[in-house]
């Protein structure tokens, strides 16, 4: 059994109290996406973070007393700033580079006015000015990672779906095998199930850096969260993390429901060996110290391996603002995005 601690909980700010959009509401931090590249946490919010300085991916260092968010740093490359709804970050299993996807949950075959949420970007790990778009459309001036989408739309075999995780894993073939985990699939985005569904495709990086998959995108990998006895809702995957340290793969799944008029968010953390992947087998749920379930009290969307034993979790709770066991306050400020540091034995 693999059992989580609590070390320590916080927020993290991660722009100006009170910054509204060009509508003029307020904006809302919503991390969905965090990976750790041995220095500092890159993070990415899955909506637009305004202002010409600043883009909804940004970096801060981990510190010994934890995340510091008084030094932190917008990346606001073009390509970086021009995606949007980014779902999830990883390395690369050589961990030389960043991968970042959006959740390519929708899109517009004839205006193009979508392809912003249809991206896969790569950029060496430390230098995000030099970011690459993975597999794009080969016409001039079509953004995005166009011919990743079709890739995706013969795997997956539903006209609707929503990428939420990413990992890169050592494989059979090129440079790695690189996963995509799917949350939602069906006819629309209205006509939906939630799943935890993997597919992927091995790869290699090009002498240019940038990432070139070298077989077909096919399925890997399902399961059913809910068929654990411990699992009190509905969840759909949320975030996938490669743990090179133990050669292990951690599957977030998050739910967001309501009960008899009350409002219920949470996730659940899992864990299985790589070669579980081909056997099918069940994923471990992770417990506490106690042996009882690992149930987060709020959204858990992004997660990053630390070292050989923390894990970084952050939390993108949508318009709820209660904090609970995270702070004494009641409720988060618009700017804040909750966070938790988990020790793993």
């Amino acid at each position: 059994m693999t059992h989580a601690t609590i070390l320590q909980q916080g927020t993290i700010h991660c722009f100006p109290a009170g910054l509204r959009d060009q509508k003029g509401d307020l904006v809302n931090a919503e991390v969905s996406a965090v990976v750790y590249d041995g220095k500092r946490l890159i993070l990415a919010s899955d909506k637009p973070i305004p202002g010409e300085q600043r883009s909804a991916v940004f970096a801060l260092p981990m510190t010994s007393q934890g995340p510091d968010d008084s030094e932190l740093e917008y990346f606001t490359t073009p390509l970086i700033k021009q995606a949007v709804k980014y779902e999830d970050f990883a390395l690369t299993a050589d961990g030389r580079h960043v991968l970042a996807t959006t959740g390519f949950d929708r899109i517009d075959d004839v205006s193009h006015d979508l392809n912003a949420y249809n991206h896969l970007l790569i950029w060496p790990l430390g230098e995000p000015d030099k970011v690459q778009v993975v597999d794009p459309d080969p016409r001039d001036g079509v953004a995005g990672s166009l011919e990743l989408r079709r890739k995706l739309d013969h795997a997956i075999g539903f006209p609707y779906y929503k990428i939420e995780g990413l990992a890169a894993i050592p494989g059979e073939r090129g440079d790695g095998l690189l996963v995509f985990g799917i949350r939602e699939q069906g006819q629309s985005h209205d006509d939906f199930a939630y799943v935890s569904r993997l597919v992927g495709a091995h790869y290699e990086i090009s002498d240019q850096g940038n990432l070139v998959l070298i077989d077909e995108m096919h399925d890997l990998y399902a399961f059913e969260p809910g068929d654990h006895e411990s699992v009190r809702f509905e969840c759909g995957l949320s975030s996938l993390e490669y743990d090179p340290y133990h050669a292990r793969l951690y599957l977030l799944t998050s739910f967001e429901t309501e009960q008899d008029g009350v409002p219920h968010i949470g996730g659940y953390l899992w864990v299985m060996g790589l070669e579980d992947l081909p056997s099918g087998r069940q994923p471990t749920l992770v417990t506490t110290a106690e042996g009882s379930p690992l149930e987060f009290e709020h959204k858990a969307e992004g997660l990053a391996v630390l070292d050989h034993e923390r894990l970084f979790v952050a939390y993108d709770n949508d318009r709820h603002m209660h904090l609970g066991s995270v702070d004494e306050r009641d409720e988060r400020h618009a700017c804040e995005a909750p966070y938790s540091l988990l020790h793993v034995s």
